[in-house]
């Protein structure tokens, strides 16, 4: 069974309009009409035209159709994708309406496969005349959103607007803004998804919603940075704190804690607080990033402390270890 390309039948792109499939179909049925038409393919290329636009015209069975994809290419040998069928079923589709016994001649193979065929009826069991309603569950969205690190560390609800695509009357895309509010799991990490379901795209046919997943990243914070479950900071200390040791006052996502820095501290050396980072099953670890900043020079006597210190750290060359004189 061969794919037909809906919109190439019609000549159009995939974003077309409702206008335009419009215009399409009546520019395109009188050329081919098989009455006046004196095409040597006239009459299949009628029904072509007619079945294309039986499809695009009905924003239900487009909307099915376009679940294909666009990676089809007309002439392709088809199957239904095993998932086409899934989904609750229903009586008395739209996808039938005008859609008679009569009719099914003028249908391809293809559109039975995907309107009709495979499709199990739920009239069938008493009645026996009604026929399968298509039904299609919604698409899955998704959108970005930040939150601040200390939402992942208390947990918490937060509700926010989302802009979303849609269609017009007349075909055309237009935003639409709607709040969703979400509860932020404790824990949550960046590149991980809150799932909000039956929140996506509405199904077709009867068929249920899609989920929504809303993507999670961390906005930047001033003094923390997270890598997966750990959290680092910088603490900023001084020269003397470095040197001799001290006990500080350092801040976290949960709040203060005083933390020993050994005396000989260099810079860059890293203070480990197991447990404190991202919580979890196994929590990460909150990592102190120790920075020396030295004073400024900028009266007299702090200059003559620094000259002091030169001279009682004469044989001190920081430049040693890059093997050139000092």
């Amino acid at each position: 069974m061969e794919f037909k390309d809906y919109y190439k039948i019609m000549g159009l792109a995939r974003d077309a309009t409702a206008d335009d499939i419009k215009r399409a179909y009546r520019k395109l049925s009188r050329k081919f009409h098989p009455d006046v038409s004196k095409e040597k393919n006239a009459e299949v290329r009628f029904k072509e035209l007619g079945e294309a636009y039986e499809v695009l015209k009905d924003p239900e069975k487009r909307a099915a159709y376009d679940q294909l994809g666009a990676n089809w290419k007309a002439g392709q040998d088809f199957r239904p994708p095993p998932e086409w069928n899934a989904g609750a079923e229903y009586p008395g589709s739209r996808f039938e309406r005008g859609f008679t016994s009569a009719d099914a001649g003028d249908h391809s193979d293809f559109f039975e496969s995907l309107f009709r065929q495979g499709f199990a009826s739920a009239g069938r069991s008493s009645g026996g005349g009604r026929r399968a309603r298509y039904s299609a569950r919604g698409e899955d969205h998704h959108a970005k959103i930040q939150i601040d690190l200390e939402d992942s560390f208390s947990g918490t609800t937060r509700t926010l607007s989302l802009r979303v695509p849609e269609m017009d009357d007349q075909g055309h895309v237009v935003p639409r803004e709607h709040e969703i509010s979400f509860s932020i799991p404790k824990g949550i990490r960046a590149g991980q998804h809150i799932r909000l379901a039956g929140q996506g795209a509405p199904g077709v046919g009867g068929g249920g919603p899609g989920d929504l997943y809303l993507d999670v990243e961390f906005r930047p914070h001033p003094l923390y940075r997270v890598d997966k479950h750990d959290v680092y900071m910088d603490l900023p200390v001084a020269p003397w704190e470095a040197a001799l040791g001290a006990e500080v006052q350092a801040p976290t996502p949960t709040g203060q804690v005083e933390v020993k820095i050994p005396a000989g501290s260099p810079n860059g050396r890293k203070l480990r607080l197991k447990g404190r980072g991202l919580p979890g099953t196994t929590p990460g670890d909150f990592y102190l990033v120790l920075q020396i900043v030295l004073p400024n020079a900028d009266t007299p006597a702090t200059k003559a402390f620094y000259e002091g210190m030169a001279k009682q750290f004469s044989s001190f060359n920081p430049r040693a270890n890059l093997g050139g004189k000092s």
